[in-house]
């Protein structure tokens, strides 16, 4: 079997329980390079997860012609300048989301992978949840009606401290923003994947217990789509407790996932409710990159590709009230 050659750049949490692990375990992937600036520390992360080589510069990854394919786990502010350049280098590249620090970066990512001929995915890995798609099954059997709301809800408390390693999400210029921009985008996408593009946008940015911070600690959403659904989004990094759900209502009934990387969907109706049981990867990113590998083997498009990537990038836009640009 054929199978893509990987470079890693950034070996930060989500590469060492994610990322890496996939990049070793699938039979599609050769897991061959890490880039990090400490050589020492990538030395250590290639050793651990079974990579031949390391570097100290991720220039010198995406020069190496050994490697295909480059997974980017680097903070937000870096994605345009390394995808464009590995896109330069003959590179395909697999993104961590956001895509950018705003559309003009998306496009500008966009415009330099398909000027090289090479495949652009992002890391939108609920894209693959097995309870996503089912409820996209049940919509569309009509069993719930039209869809009319939906809720999601996704709190955490989050404050880190300067000189930890994840503190940059609070940095803007790196992060670009704070809760929203972190894991807010991956419930964009949800929506979006459910209900389609976006039609209007009412947004409230707060700081309402972490005010001595460069980015917010709380964004309350509401997104109004072609399709007629209305979605309240809420993201918060103020709260004790934990929280990650989803909630749509219908016409004749309505859909509640709980956790939404769990495996638990209550489905209500007329008939009754009825839980169903649809477990997660226990590597929730596996899925992600086995289909980018894949759509390289196979020559066609990664489910998630570049485009997905700027549309949720519009919607944050919005959000941050950035400068408009063209949506088409």
């Amino acid at each position: 079997m054929r199978k893509i050659r990987w470079g890693l750049i950034g070996c930060g949490d989500i590469s060492r329980k994610r990322v890496a692990p996939a990049l070793r375990d699938l039979d599609c992937c050769d897991f061959q390079a890490v880039a990090r600036a400490d050589s020492d520390r990538a030395a250590s992360f290639a050793r651990e997860f079974g990579a031949a080589k390391w570097f100290g510069s991720w220039r010198e990854l995406i020069g190496d012609r050994d490697i295909d394919a480059v997974y980017i786990a680097t903070p937000v502010s870096l994605h345009s300048e390394q995808t464009i350049a590995s896109a330069m280098a003959g590179k395909h590249v697999l993104c961590e989301k956001p895509m950018g620090l705003n559309v003009k970066e998306c496009d500008s990512m966009i415009q330099a992978c398909d000027n090289h001929h090479v495949s652009l995915g992002l890391a939108y890995y609920r894209h693959f949840y097995p309870l996503v798609k089912r409820v996209k099954e049940i919509m569309a059997a009509k069993e719930i009606g039209e869809p009319c709301m939906a809720d999601i809800q996704a709190f955490e408390w989050f404050d880190r401290k300067p000189g930890d390693p994840r503190a940059w999400l609070l940095e803007k210029e790196k992060s670009g923003g704070g809760p929203m921009m972190d894991f807010g985008c991956h419930r964009i996408e949800v929506l979006q994947n459910l209900f389609g593009p976006v039609r209007d946008i009412q947004a409230g940015l707060f700081n309402l217990a972490l005010k001595e911070r460069d980015v917010e600690d709380t964004a309350v959403v509401s997104l109004l789509f072609e399709s007629s659904v209305q979605a309240s989004l809420r993201v918060t990094h103020a709260s004790f407790e934990s929280r990650d759900t989803l909630d749509i209502f219908g016409t004749k009934g309505s859909l509640h996932i709980p956790v939404l990387n769990g495996d638990t969907l209550i489905i209500k109706t007329n008939g009754g409710e009825r839980i169903e049981k649809i477990p997660p990867h226990e590597n929730v990113h596996l899925p992600l990159i086995e289909d980018f590998t894949h759509a390289l083997l196979e020559k066609r498009k990664p489910l998630v590709d570049g485009l997905i990537g700027r549309e949720v990038s519009l919607v944050l836009d919005r959000i941050y009230g950035r400068p408009e640009i063209d949506k088409t």
